[in-house]
């Protein structure tokens, strides 16, 4: 009986230890990594915004699904979501309360009058931040080690819109209007800048703000000058209603140029379908999503799991976490402080290109798309 009970207890321990060392992830520990979204998800351009959380939340999805193993802990990822309202001041609460909540990243904001600001609360308590979608050149002009953007800046937006204007719809005379923004007046002055040097006249220069609907009387001034076309540096929120007021006021002929905040999906029901549509070039930072190297696989799971709420930066917002992610797996820490210089030497296959960043924290090798409206469905043009 001793003899032949001893093996039994021996061979049942032996398993047990054979068991454990086979899985090891039941005997780690699991750690939660926060990372956190921050952009404007209220206010009138909310559908952006969310778009751009939408992107992170898969992203975390797919990353949870790789069961990840970082400094010997299993990750288990989780978003915090933060609105910022599109708000400088704003903004700035939000980065200083991710600051102190410990966050392990940050994927935002959405423009570049909140992320400027933001970007300098980060780099004051080092923590890493990627925006999706802000393209004024100030946004990394400051050098900071934590700051990174994942699509084209505005010298490359305003100068691509400019020359499509004179080389492909000979375009003579141009009415500029701008939202006073960091964004919409960064991007305006590079366009009039290259228009001028192409040959291109600037009969006219108005300004409004991010929170107007009434077009009107800026409308009717430009109408006098007779442009060939009218630029605008602002939001889709405002390019809607001032598209549907163009062709009250009998502008339905004249070009629309404008950068990605206004190149979105929502476009055309914010223009309430007018007829100016057919006139509009818009140009976003990065390839379509029909020509992104995973762009129609990752489309086709985002429709199914936010149906009809795709805008623009969601892919650009999915990869940022994800090179958040590769940048910790190669630094073997979830620490800020050791895995951020891991980010500025990224060689990271994305779903929106292949990302690597200059030491200023630009893309290498950003690209542009123009987009038009047919049959009130935006379009790529390249």
């Amino acid at each position: 009986m001793q003899k032949n009970s001893f093996p039994r207890v021996s061979l049942g321990l032996t398993a047990a230890m054979l068991s454990l060392t086979a899985t090891p992830s039941l005997a780690q520990d699991v750690q939660t990594v926060r990372i956190a979204h921050a952009g404007p998800t209220s206010g009138g351009i909310a559908h952006i915004g969310k778009d751009t959380e939408n992107g992170v939340r898969m992203a975390i999805d797919d990353l949870n699904a790789q069961a990840l193993v970082i400094g010997g802990k299993r990750i288990k990822f989780e978003i915090m979501a933060e609105d910022d309202a599109g708000d400088p001041r704003q903004a700035t609460n939000v980065a200083q309360k991710l600051c102190d909540a410990k966050v392990a990243g940050v994927v935002g904001h959405l423009q570049s009058g909140t992320t400027i600001p933001a970007s300098s609360i980060y780099n004051k308590c080092g923590l890493p931040n990627i925006t999706a979608s802000a393209t004024n050149p100030d946004v990394t002009k400051r050098g900071y080690p934590t700051t990174f953007r994942l699509i084209a800046n505005d010298n490359a937006l305003g100068a691509a819109l400019a020359y499509f204007a004179h080389d492909a719809l000979k375009v003579k005379t141009v009415a500029v209007i701008d939202d006073r923004t960091a964004y919409g007046q960064g991007l305006a002055d590079v366009f009039k800048a290259t228009a001028k040097q192409k040959g291109i006249q600037v009969v006219a220069e108005e300004y409004t703000n991010d929170k107007a609907t009434d077009f009107t009387a800026i409308i009717t001034a430009i109408k006098s000058k007779k442009p060939d076309a009218i630029f605008y540096g602002g939001l889709d929120a405002q390019a809607g209603p001032m598209l549907r007021q163009m062709e009250q006021l009998g502008l339905g002929q004249v070009s629309y140029f404008g950068g990605d905040a206004m190149c979105t999906e929502k476009l055309a029901e914010l223009a309430s379908m007018a007829g100016t549509l057919k006139n509009v070039t818009c140009a976003t930072g990065g390839a379509s999503v029909q020509k992104m190297q995973g762009g129609l696989g990752w489309k086709q799971k985002y429709d199914a799991r936010f149906p009809g709420q795709f805008q623009v930066y969601s892919p650009y917002a999915y990869d940022a976490t994800f090179v958040l992610a590769d940048a910790m797996k190669r630094a073997d820490s979830v620490d800020p402080k050791v895995y951020t210089p891991f980010i500025g030497k990224t060689q990271f296959k994305g779903v929106t290109a292949n990302i690597a960043f200059t030491p200023k924290g630009e893309l290498t090798t950003p690209a542009v798309t123009l987009y038009s409206f047919k049959s009130n469905q935006r379009v790529a043009l390249n």
